[in-house]
């Protein structure tokens, strides 16, 4: 007898952590993987996400997901980098 397992249908891609303001090269590489799916709200790093659900706001220390599909998503981090 054959088992079937069933497996989750999981919307695996990349993701990237936002930096804070005063980091220049991760806030380059920021936009550069966002294009114009994003841009800054404010100085202290606040990002703008379009998503599928539409505009989300996304803050230094939370991380911006790229699934497989193409779509970004916004995951909230546990602790602000304010620094």
């Amino acid at each position: 007898m054959k088992v079937v397992r069933q497996i989750p249908q999981f919307d695996h891609g990349a993701a990237l952590r936002v930096p804070p303001p005063h980091d220049a090269k991760g806030r380059s590489a920021l936009w550069q993987w966002l294009g114009e799916g994003g841009f800054a709200l404010d100085d202290r790093g606040a990002v703008q996400v379009s998503t599928q659900v539409g505009p989300v706001v996304a803050r230094p220390g939370d991380w911006i997901v790229l699934s497989y599909r193409g779509e970004f998503h916004v995951a909230r981090s546990g602790a602000a980098w304010d620094h």
